[in-house]
């Protein structure tokens, strides 16, 4: 036994000396600019250095941000149905409403008062052929969720997918400064908005409607400068898995998707001009994503076609796992 022990150490080592002798030989092979796989080239760090008030507009971000997606076509994944989706003024809801009208849907925006992005989201959802209704408000607000909800029955005659979209996110670099209206506030926002606006819809909905959420990386990492979006976040996943479960008798489909940092007016609007340069640096690809990139799951899950084995999942789209 113990010569076999011996002969299976000395095995080892002559493996170990072949590894080491193949890395010498081939350095490792790491990434110095952004990846780049996409149907077209994607902005990356560094970025023009900027901070614009809460909640922004994403009209005086620099870059803008990339929605349209010019590169996908259309297949009737979604034709004929009707949308709401909350925050869906820019950023990754507009995207989603783009693509969604692509697919043959109508779509209502809800979102706070940012008219003008909401206008240019309008129109591109027009573009496609289909309705769109503005509706401006506050998701925190139980009234005006189901408000928006009946807004959007009467406009199109019923509701097939909701996406709740709407955040807030502020970061605070040391936990004491963390008061209690901020951590209301996003709460409120992020918990309570989905809340509001899933228990509204649902009333609305039958047999192969579907919910997607947005929950974030951060709800599965964490975030140290985040502690209240994160526990949101980590709370939008629990909320989508119980959810899920629970109208699973009803038919109707319950999933979520969480992206890693994407360039919208979130986080020039929360961080510190000299940060938002580097926004997405640390990330495994080297750059944030863009709407249009994180915008085809939210079709993926919303459509029967294409996910209708598919509830209570959380999708991370992230830009590479950074574990070990």
């Amino acid at each position: 036994m113990a010569t076999k022990a011996k002969r299976t150490a000395a095995g080892q080592r002559r493996l170990q000396k072949q590894v080491a002798t193949a890395d010498k030989k081939r350095p490792k092979r790491e990434l110095k600019s952004a990846m780049q796989a996409g149907a077209r080239h994607y902005p990356a760090p560094p970025f023009p250095k900027q901070h614009i008030a809460k909640p922004g507009r994403e009209a005086v971000l620099k870059p803008q941000p990339l929605y349209d997606a010019p590169f996908y076509k259309g297949s009737g994944k979604l034709s004929g149905k009707a949308a709401i989706i909350t925050g869906g003024d820019s950023g990754i809801g507009r995207a989603v409403a783009v693509l969604f009208a692509r697919e043959g849907a109508d779509v209502a925006i809800v979102y706070l008062d940012e008219h003008e992005d909401a206008r240019v989201t309008k129109e591109a959802v027009e573009r496609e052929g289909r309705r769109c209704l503005l509706i401006p408000g506050d998701v925190t607000r139980r009234k005006f969720c189901f408000d928006a909800v009946k807004q959007t029955v009467k406009a199109f005659g019923k509701l097939d997918v909701l996406v709740n979209n709407a955040a807030f996110q502020l970061h605070v670099s040391r936990f004491e400064d963390l008061t209690e209206a901020h951590f209301d506030r996003t709460l409120k926002t992020n918990l309570y908005g989905y809340f509001h606006m899933a228990q509204a819809a649902v009333e609305q909905m039958t047999n192969g409607a579907a919910i997607v959420n947005t929950g974030s990386v951060t709800g599965i990492l964490g975030n140290k400068d985040l502690l209240d979006y994160s526990t949101t976040k980590g709370g939008i996943h629990a909320f989508t898995r119980s959810l899920a479960t629970h109208l699973v008798p009803r038919g109707i489909r319950v999933n979520a998707v969480a992206p890693g940092p994407v360039w919208t007016r979130l986080n020039p609007a929360d961080k510190e001009a000299r940060d938002v340069s580097k926004f997405g640096s640390d990330t495994v690809m080297k750059r944030p994503a863009q709407p249009e990139e994180i915008a085809p799951a939210y079709v993926f899950l919303a459509s029967p076609q294409c996910s209708s084995y598919i509830t209570g999942e959380i999708l991370p789209i992230i830009g590479g796992y950074t574990g070990g």
